[in-house]
């Protein structure tokens, strides 16, 4: 299993219109093969910050998908950016 974690930046002023802009993103993430969950959230705290969560069957699984990612104007407003992939070993119920 496959874990994309991490956080984006974004101007706190255009926050809300980039993530309504993410929506089809995300319904594409969701419709393909493999993907287990894929969201981007706005933090609680950090007007500016953008929460990121993806989990993936494989490697192959997230790698069809990442052709379908962000639109240009969209990678744009992103000011910063850490984001990391995970491997996943074996998951527990909690």
């Amino acid at each position: 299993m496959i874990i994309i974690a991490g956080k984006l930046y974004v101007d706190p002023a255009a926050r809300e219109a980039y993530l309504a802009g993410c929506s089809t993103v995300i319904e594409q993430a969701r419709a393909t093969p493999g993907c287990l969950d894929f969201a981007l959230s706005a933090d609680l705290i950090e007007p500016d910050r953008i929460n990121v969560y993806e989990r993936w069957d494989t490697d192959e699984d997230l790698e069809r998908f990442r052709g379908v990612g962000s639109e240009p104007e969209q990678a744009a407003q992103i000011r910063d950016a850490e984001v990391s992939k995970y491997r996943i070993a074996g998951v527990e119920a909690p």
